[in-house]
């Protein structure tokens, strides 16, 4: 919708324009006719004079103020290119090109009025207009239109122009909006894109570590698309916008004010603006007149060398300024045609009488301007003699020792040039054009030129190539300029600190002297620019609730992370085998540690444990040397060196869980601590279970003898210590052991053991001690039995002490870590160990070593016969007992019981013949009337005495 209604608003204009005035375009213009016309548009104004039309009387054309130096240096590098080509033998020979120049006055309205007349004769044919009013002036075409300079302007006439087709070369407009080929299809340019201006000022932002800064922009097709891309990379590049304002140079004072107090009261210290030198030069004198001198400008290419900004008056608060400006060129002869420029000698440029009253502050003889009309002033200007010197005069006009736009302007020129050589120099067949064909070079038409422009390609005097196919920019290169003033006169010097390319070969796209930058004309330390102030190694960034990223709280890392440089948005974390410093700004290699050898807590332990070893091989030793004693033989001497070789076993087998965990010391350790404890207890259990048996059974016969044989016993030990065995199998099988580095403990790695199975764990244990609840109960049972001296009670202690040990070892295993559950595992086992040695074997030891009296046959068996004639005892009161309940229940009442009498002695001095001694072999039991009692008396004989005597009486 919006174009229709610019091509119908642009027919209507071209009708009126067409019709009823007889020349095209503004009065003033630099104007020569050739054989093909090109187009020309220029600012040699900043803008136009604001004035109110109250429509009282036909309307005037608005007047241009505030004469452009550099615009006019642009215009005649069109000139100068032109007449260069014009004289030149070998590019369009016998073809002479003239051109029509306009001014824009840096505003949309005049370059539109300028363009009206570059498609009004070209399409009064073919409009059709005859009909209508009598157009039969004889203008030439215009081809191809080199300008204009501000986006917004091109952006309008691209509007125009595209509508004919014809031509339009650009060398200021930088806006990306104007790369779209399909809206502005005619439109080329010899100058990058501010894409590529955008990302490079983001990357000076952030080569400084900015993260706080203001963006400026103009309110038009330059400002606006820029500043978005420049939005967009800050975003990316964590940067953060404190303000971000539209501006434009008729804007009113009260908005200035307000945005220099904005900007006066932001802690932001950068502020990067995207608009033209006339529209940031109100906010400029704002704050000049305030004197803030404490900010960093960066400025765009449109405004970064405009000498309405770049004023020795500003360079107080301007100073120090950071600038993008395009890679200069170099135009042979130029500068010695701008030095020939005089009023008398130009008469086809008018823009050059008003140049020379702006230069020398005079007025010409037949010139209307003969008031300072820009400053409202009522002094008359002095006559102009006509014989000033051009060169006496400093003017940005003769600056040409960076010819940048200039430049752009003079490439564009030569392309249309080159362009139209191509079609003089066509083959047939090979052209362009249906079938081939190739146009007129002398009835070119401007869609023509514009399809060959389109496949152009040619090398410039820079050695850098053209072309303007589809989609392709100019490859961005710019020299990054910084204001300083001059020592000599207090000029702004633009002085070159870096550069900036899209495409280095090293690629190395941002280079800058920090050494030759002076911040604010005069420092040479970089300025802060931050939200926030920066956080120190050892420290992050942490966020504050209703603010942007950029500002922030510095929070210290935690522990086992660390930062070791400043502004660190986040902690990195330690590697597993390191921990963070005190400070937190690196890290140190953790401690290893695991139950060593040298350490004072694995050297007690290994001492306990070969202490074990030793103390139960010295008992082993002991029942070995007296084997033959009746003590020994009475504890099962065969059963007592396998338990006590396997208590050997035991006490070895914590050695293996001290030392650096080993993938096989982790799969031996727990299945030889369990085997040896199982074949321990196994041998406890089926020594005390004989032992019980043997005395409960009422008559002993060959068949208990047989089942309870020394073969019985170990096939039963085995069968046990087997079922052990399968278990550690299956585990090893399954889920085996292995060594497991634990990094989870601040400073220290713990190398432990990875049991594989804590099931299979509890598993080992767990039928370790069902085997000593079954130990238990028949040593419970056994305690009273006189085998062994009273061995069953000590068993059943030893029992007792093992399951508390291993009770209390199951909670203190989970809840230690580290080495401490390989040292409470080696405590549990030395402390069974030991306390199954001592209740067991310690007793017997004592009574071999120091009472060896106690450790004869007669000893054994008064303690065997006492207990055998408590048991008879026990069992007449029982059929006593049952006799009577028998006795009263047949016959009513009875007499007495009878009493019973047994009496047995012993006297190892009389002398008794065979029959007796048989006789004695059985105790003799009488019953008389009475209670029945039980009395023993144990007789020590003395150390002379070779036997010793027991009675034993019961009434």
């Amino acid at each position: 919708m919006r174009f229709h209604l610019k091509f119908y608003l642009h027919y209507l204009v071209l009708l009126g324009f067409s019709c009823v005035i007889s020349t095209y375009g503004p009065h003033q213009r630099a104007q020569k006719t050739g054989d093909i016309l090109l187009g020309g548009l220029f600012p040699i104004h900043f803008g136009v004079a604001s004035k109110d039309q109250d429509l009282a009387a036909r309307p005037e054309s608005t007047e241009c103020v505030r004469y452009n130096f550099r615009g006019f240096r642009w215009l005649q590098a069109m000139i100068f290119a032109i007449e260069e080509i014009n004289n030149s033998s070998t590019l369009l020979p016998n073809i002479t090109l003239g051109y029509r120049i306009f001014d824009t006055c840096n505003t949309v309205s005049k370059g539109l009025e300028a363009s009206l007349s570059f498609v009004a004769q070209n399409k009064i044919d073919s409009l059709n207009l005859d009909e209508f009013c009598n157009c039969t002036g004889n203008i030439p075409s215009t081809i191809a239109v080199v300008g204009a300079s501000g986006s917004a302007v091109s952006t309008a006439v691209a509007d125009l122009v595209g509508l004919f087709y014809i031509p339009q070369i650009s060398y200021a407009s930088s806006s990306r909006l104007l790369s779209n080929k399909n809206q502005y299809k005619s439109f080329m340019r010899t100058i990058p894109t501010d894409e590529y201006q955008a990302i490079a000022m983001a990357a000076i932002i952030d080569h400084f570590q900015w993260n706080w800064v203001i963006a400026i922009a103009s309110d038009d097709e330059y400002g606006r698309p820029g500043i978005e891309k420049f939005e967009n990379e800050m975003f990316h590049r964590d940067i953060c916008i404190d303000l971000n304002v539209l501006i434009s140079q008729y804007i009113d004072e009260v908005e200035i004010r307000r945005l220099a107090d904005r900007i006066e009261n932001s802690t932001a210290k950068v502020i990067a603006v995207f608009a033209s030198g006339p529209d940031i030069e109100p906010l400029i004198k704002e704050m000049v007149r305030r004197n803030v001198t404490d900010r960093v400008w960066l400025a765009s290419e449109a405004w970064a060398s405009s000498s309405l900004v770049a004023n020795p008056e500003y360079l107080d608060v301007m100073g120090g300024t950071i600038g993008f400006a395009l890679r200069a060129g170099h135009i042979p002869g130029f500068k010695e045609f701008l030095k020939q420029v005089h009023p008398k000698k130009s008469s086809h440029n008018e823009f050059v009488r008003e140049f020379w009253e702006e230069t020398f502050n005079c007025y010409l003889d037949d010139s209307p301007r003969n008031e300072d009309s820009e400053n409202g002033s009522t002094s008359f200007r002095p006559l102009c003699t006509g014989e000033e010197d051009i060169a006496s005069v400093e003017t940005p006009y003769l600056d040409y020792t960076h010819l940048r736009i200039s430049y752009n302007v003079y490439v564009a020129v030569y392309a249309i040039a080159q362009a139209l050589q191509d079609i003089l120099t066509c083959t047939p067949g090979k052209g362009l054009f249906a079938n081939g064909s190739c146009a007129d070079i002398r009835k070119v038409e401007a869609w023509q030129v514009l399809k060959q422009l389109r496949h152009l390609n040619f090398i410039n005097s820079m050695g850098e190539r053209v072309h303007f196919d589809n989609g392709s920019e100019l490859s961005a290169n710019y020299t990054i300029i910084n204001w300083h003033r001059s020592p000599e006169d207090g000029s702004v010097v633009f002085e070159e600190v870096g550069y900036y390319s899209i495409h280095n070969k090293n690629g190395a796209k941002l280079s800058i002297d920090k050494t030759k930058i002076l911040w604010n004309g005069r420092l040479t330390e970089v300025p802060f620019s931050n939200c926030s102030d920066e956080c120190e190694p050892g420290t992050r960034k942490g966020i504050i609730d209703g603010k942007p990223t950029c500002c922030f709280e510095c929070t210290e890392c935690s522990d086992g992370e660390y930062s070791d440089h400043k502004d660190a948005s986040v902690c990195s974390k330690c590697p597993n085998n390191s921990w963070s410093t005190g400070n937190h700004t690196s890290c140190f290699l953790k401690e290893i540690e695991f139950l060593s050898w040298t350490e004072p807590f694995g050297i007690a332990l290994a001492l306990f444990a070969v202490f074990g070893v030793l103390l139960t091989a010295f008992v082993l030793g002991a029942f070995v040397q007296f084997r033959d004693t009746p003590i020994v033989k009475a504890s099962n001497r065969e059963l007592s060196y396998l338990l006590l070789f396997s208590l050997i076993c035991c006490f070895s087998s914590s050695l293996i869980f001290i030392g650096e965990p080993q993938d096989w010391t982790c799969r031996v350790r727990q299945p030889a601590f369990g085997i040896s404890f199982v074949l321990c207890i196994s041998c406890i259990l089926v020594k005390t279970n004989r032992v019980l048996l043997v005395f409960e059974a009422k008559i002993p016969t060959s068949v208990h003898r047989k089942w309870w044989g020394l073969n019985l016993q170990f096939l039963l030990v085995f069968l046990f210590t087997f079922v052990q065995v399968m278990i550690c199998v299956v585990w090893l099988y399954n889920a085996p052991p292995g060594s497991y580095r634990n990094y989870d403990i601040d400073e220290i790695i713990f190398i432990t053991c990875n049991e594989g199975s804590m099931m299979a764990l509890g598993f080992l244990i767990g039928y370790t001690c069902l085997l000593a609840a079954v130990c238990f109960f028949f040593a419970f049972k056994s305690r009273k039995l006189p085998e062994n001296f009273t061995e069953a009670k000590f068993i059943t202690f030893s029992m007792l002490i093992f399951f508390i040990v291993w009770i209390s070892f199951i909670p203190a295993y989970f809840s230690t870590y580290g080495k401490f559950v390989s040292a409470v595992e080696v405590i549990a086992i030395l402390a069974s160990s030991f306390s199954l040695l001592a209740c067991i074997f310690f007793n017997k030891v004592y009574i071999i070593l120091f009472k060896p009296s106690r450790n004869t046959i007669e000893e054994v068996r008064c303690s065997t016969a006492a207990h055998a004639f408590k048991a008879a005892a026990k069992a007449t009161l029982r059929h006593s007992s049952t006799s009577r309940k028998r006795s009263s229940s047949v016959g009513g009442s009875s007499a007495s019981s009878p009493s019973s009498s047994i009496s047995l002695k012993t006297n190892g001095n009389e002398t008794e013949s065979p029959s007796a001694r048989r006789q004695s072999k059985k105790p003799r039991v009488s019953f008389g009337s009475g209670t029945v009692s039980l009395s023993l008396s144990f007789e020590e004989a003395r150390k002379n005495s070779s036997t010793s005597g027991c009675t034993s009486t019961v009434h």
